[in-house]
């Protein structure tokens, strides 16, 4: 037990450790965990303040438990059933089916041999190590951005996987200490649906109770947030209490069963839980890897880059080539789905429970199960951590690094200006309100988005696939500033709008703000009319600043993205940036306003 003092230190220093290794991993742009493990690892060889055993005595296996409920029913909440087509869906359940499997497997077979342990130790070992994890998958997708067909795959397989391995890690348990450290004594395969069957029901449960929260009363965002993390704590603890660990597959089932139930209309950012769910992510990978001492690490550390190159180099690829074969999925996505299986969240916790459970009960060999299991995270994010991009790469599937913008708006002064971002590289496509705009689009050589894409924006529980960016160019003033506030949520990449007239009657639209495009004095109108009377867009040489007449709209960066200049952040280009500039009109004749109607 830690003084007051010791602890307020602990706690201070965990939050610190948990949130500043993301803040420097997200400039870095490497995953998070690269950075939490060996910093907790650090200051759990460095201090004693750190340890869950001193901050948490007792009860640190509880609460770990309730925090992966929350963090699995948040990744539960990214789960549509309608991206769960045929063939997703078999692969999925190949995946989760046969890694099971060929993991637990394999890993019975290694480790006696290379950790000299007995038998039930790589029983119960093998059980902890299949499960992979939506909070690492998910972040290492976001890096390379894969189709989307693969990372709903691997989505699907890291979310529903933890539980299954949380369950079955937990029965060899209960099954080794019933029976006295002899499987067949205490293993009673009817545990197994039993446990299943427990946290269905609590999944049921916390559906039933967060529907009537959230559709019935009606509660707005602060009050539902809360609402979903009661509710979710509740069950899982519940759960819990009934059958161990069968809290994760009650928060899994809540949160896909809220996702997807009519008439919740679950938003697809939830930015408070989100930040809810990070700071859990750190502080409990922060503190379980404080729990692993260097004097544990060392005699392991070469057996278990042993056991990490099997997994990587053998198991995972054999498991996903005959899980994805005959499914129609070509050869580059099933070699990068054979290349990301990395170890997280519920990995760390259930081996952190379970060793602390074994070594109390005196069996030998336990000891070795947390160290192995935080070199095999560590392994395994570090392999995929630095590999997927370039392995993406190589095989293709990666999608380009570079801006594809979601223009909406047919006048014909954004058509040019998609023609000319689209001939700087960039892949544009163009929402039109009619048909004849959209003819104009492919006249124009531009891809015109589907009718349902910009319903798709303005949902709330949708999510905007491939689009960087949103640019609203229409002439309805009103429309365009609800739409950039509706969809803000549903794109991944900035949301902008054109700027309105300064005498335009909208009763929504403001003639400032931090979502208006290329600030004062070129709202719409003026563009319009500039073009109308002969200005072109042009995109400048690299470096270059915009030429006498012209004014610099976008600022195309050297990597592929682009920057679109706005009051509050003027076009500032850098070294191999281009300005995306629209030119004076011929004569320098004075700009007029342009034509009324349309959009």
């Amino acid at each position: 037990m830690l003084a007051p003092d010791q602890f307020l230190l602990g706690i201070a220093l965990t939050v610190l450790l948990a949130v500043g290794s993301q803040i420097v991993a997200s400039r870095l742009r490497i995953p998070a965990l690269i950075l939490l493990l060996p910093a907790g690892f650090t200051a759990g060889a460095l201090t004693d303040v750190v340890h869950p055993d001193k901050l948490a005595p007792g009860n640190f296996s509880s609460i770990v438990s309730l925090s992966v409920a929350v963090i699995l029913y948040d990744a539960g909440l990214g789960l549509r059933l309608r991206q769960l087509r045929s063939t997703t869906r078999s692969v999925v359940l190949r995946l989760l089916v046969l890694g099971v499997l060929g993991t637990w497997a394999s890993v019975m077979a290694l480790v006696p041999a290379l950790f000299g342990v007995p038998f039930p130790v790589a029983v119960l070992l093998g059980a902890v190590l299949v499960v992979s994890g939506p909070t690492v998958v998910g972040p290492l997708l976001d890096h390379v951005r894969p189709p989307d067909r693969v990372r709903r795959i691997l989505i699907w397989e890291g979310t529903l996987i933890d539980p299954v391995g949380a369950i079955l890690g937990t029965l060899v348990l209960h099954s080794l200490i019933a029976g006295d450290f002899q499987l067949s004594r205490g293993f009673h395969p009817g545990e197994f649906a039993l446990s299943w069957l427990v946290g269905l029901v609590g999944g049921a449960v916390g559906a039933a109770l967060l529907w009537f929260l959230l559709h019935r009363l009606r509660l707005g965002e602060s009050l539902g947030t809360l609402a979903q993390l009661a509710t979710v704590v509740a069950v899982s603890a519940g759960c819990d209490i009934v059958r161990d660990d069968t809290g994760l597959i009650a928060a899994v089932v809540a949160g896909l069963a809220v996702a997807n139930l009519p008439g919740l209309g679950m938003p697809a950012r939830r930015p408070f839980f989100e930040t809810l769910v990070q700071l859990i992510i750190g502080l409990l990978f922060v503190t379980i890897s404080a729990g692993v001492t260097p004097s544990s690490v060392r005699p392991v550390l070469l057996p278990t880059l042993a056991l990490i190159g099997a997994l990587v180099l053998v198991v995972r690829p054999l498991v996903a080539w005959i899980s994805t074969h005959g499914r129609g999925l070509p050869r580059g996505e099933r070699a990068f789905t054979a290349w990301m299986a990395p170890r997280g969240i519920v990995a760390a916790s259930t081996a952190s429970a379970f060793a602390a459970t074994l070594a109390g009960a005196g069996l030998p060999g336990s000891e070795k199960i947390l160290p192995v299991t935080f070199l095999v995270i560590v392994g395994t994010v570090l392999v995929y951590g630095l590999t997927a991009a370039p392995v993406a790469a190589a095989l293709g599937i990666n999608r380009p690094a570079r801006a594809r913008p979601l223009i909406v708006g047919g006048r014909p002064w954004s058509v040019d200006l998609a023609r000319c971002l689209t001939s700087a590289g960039l892949n544009v496509t163009m929402w039109t309100a009619t048909e004849e705009q959209r003819q104009q689009v492919r006249r124009a050589g531009i891809e015109p988005a589907p009718g349902e894409l910009l319903a798709a924006a303005t949902d709330p529980s949708g999510r905007l696939e491939e689009v960087t960016a949103l640019l609203l160019l229409t002439d309805d003033d009103d429309f365009n500033a609800l739409v950039s506030v509706v969809a803000r949520d549903s794109v991944d990449g900035p949301v902008h709008r054109v700027g309105p007239p300064p005498d335009a009657p909208g009763a929504v639209a403001t003639r400032t703000g931090a979502d208006v495009l290329f600030g004062p004095g070129l709202g719409r109108d003026v563009l319009a009319a500039r073009h109308e009377q002969g200005a072109r867009f042009t995109v400048g040489a690299p470096g270059e600043g915009p030429p006498p007449g012209h004014d610099a709209l976008f600022v195309l960066r050297a990597d592929g993205r682009l920057d679109p200049a706005t009051e509050a952040r003027p076009a500032r280009p850098g070294p191999g940036d281009r300005l995306v500039l629209l030119g004076p009109a011929p004569g320098g004749r004075p700009a007029q306003g342009p034509p009324a109607g349309g959009r």
